[in-house]
């Protein structure tokens, strides 16, 4: 297949509430969408959201590198999708989230043109459902304990849970949302607040209290393979690596230490569905479990992760939360989701509804970037994501 056009457009959308973290505070989300055109006439879409206190790439460094060395690197290109999908990931080697975009879209043109959907194409099925989880983000007790409540109301069983770094309040916090939803399980997210010893203690004295937990994830800095091998090695409750995993290379890296029981693959860390795919060989081929995570993402890359969820047998847990916050549902279609049991929906590529790159989802505005206009770009994007 040939790519005859890459295109480029921004958006911004209100979440319904705030979404905070120890690291974050979240009100809008501003995000980037890829557009390919295949010669056939197939155009698929796919989505970058900035996130620069995760992946350290915002809004106008994914347009540049997508508009700059991303569209260099595919328009006319000729190829198998393999192919065209490893010529994204030596264009954009470390603006990953900006590689997912546009390789989440000529994969959704990719399919579109089969007139499949992704997952199948990929060697899955759509069918069956997933068990979806609802994150409680970083508030005070009462705060949280509302929002376990109204999650519970709607059927979700599994709740994530943000924590911060005084663990008296953690604590508070966990009974709170128990004490309001007393039948949920519950993933608690360090994002890498603790050192290996503050880890085993915080953790050891949670299980001792006997809560229901499913893991614990990234408890510890990314770069701090070996603290996370001794966290792992010293408490029951499975560790999952999350900011630690970004190619099948940290993936390898922490199997061999015996770091992690489960690993977190999120497409805006691997930069699209065959890195992310690559990353879960490597665990299926070491017997560990993949979930399939996302940031604050809109619909686009929900859809594509979902897709990728529902394409490979190492893949068993979701945490795709994220539209849920956003004000506006746009696009339509993709999945569905029902008591928190996430549904493909089925249809060619991802099976959405094409957003337009001049209006905007939540204002009806015109959109922020006119894709027939090439931003000036560096010649060689720096490196946006820390090293291993």
């Amino acid at each position: 297949m040939t790519v005859r056009a890459v295109r480029v457009h921004r958006h911004r959308a209100a979440l319904l509430r705030p979404f905070v973290t120890a690291a974050r505070r979240t009100e809008a989300v501003d995000y980037v969408v890829a557009e390919v055109e295949l010669d056939g006439g197939a155009v698929g879409q796919g989505s970058a959201a900035d996130a620069v206190a995760v992946t350290g790439q915002s809004a106008a460094s994914i347009t540049a590198a997508l508009d700059g060395p991303g569209r260099r690197a595919l328009t006319g290109a000729s190829g198998t999708i393999a192919e065209l999908s490893a010529r994204i990931s030596a264009a954009l080697p470390q603006a990953t989230s900006a590689a997912a975009a546009l390789e989440v879209a000529l994969h959704d043109a990719w399919a579109r043109g089969h007139d499949a959907p992704l997952a199948a194409l990929l060697g899955g099925s759509i069918a069956g459902a997933m068990e979806n989880d609802m994150t409680i983000s970083l508030e005070d007790p009462p705060a949280m304990a509302a929002r376990a409540r109204q999650a519970r109301a709607a059927g979700t069983r599994i709740l994530k849970v943000k924590l911060g770094r005084d663990i008296d309040e953690d604590r508070r916090r966990l009974h709170a949302v128990l004490e309001a939803a007393p039948d949920v399980r519950l993933r608690l997210d360090a994002n890498q607040g603790w050192s290996p010893a503050e880890a085993i203690r915080i953790i050891g004295g949670l299980e001792a209290e006997d809560l229901p937990l499913d893991l614990v994830e990234q408890p510890v800095p990314a770069a701090d393979v070996a603290g996370l091998a001794q966290v792992r090695a010293a408490v029951g409750v499975p560790i999952m690596a999350d900011e630690a995993v970004w190619s099948r290379e940290d993936a390898l890296r922490l199997i061999d230490a015996g770091a992690a029981d489960l690993l977190n693959i999120k497409l805006a860390k691997s930069g699209g569905i065959r890195p992310a795919l690559a990353i879960a060989d490597a665990a299926a081929e070491a017997g560990l479990t993949c979930m399939v995570g996302a940031m604050m993402e809109p619909r686009i890359s929900i859809t594509a992760a979902a897709h990728l969820a529902f394409s490979h047998r190492a893949i068993t847990l979701i945490d795709l939360d994220p539209p849920a916050w956003f004000a506006s549902p746009a696009p339509a279609g993709g999945y569905t989701e029902d008591g928190g049991m996430l549904r493909l929906l089925g249809g060619p590529g991802l099976g959405l509804d094409r957003l337009d790159a001049q209006v905007d989802p939540a204002t009806h505005a015109p959109a922020r970037h006119d894709p027939a206009r090439h931003d000036p770009v560096p010649s060689d994007p720096p490196p946006e994501h820390p090293a291993p």
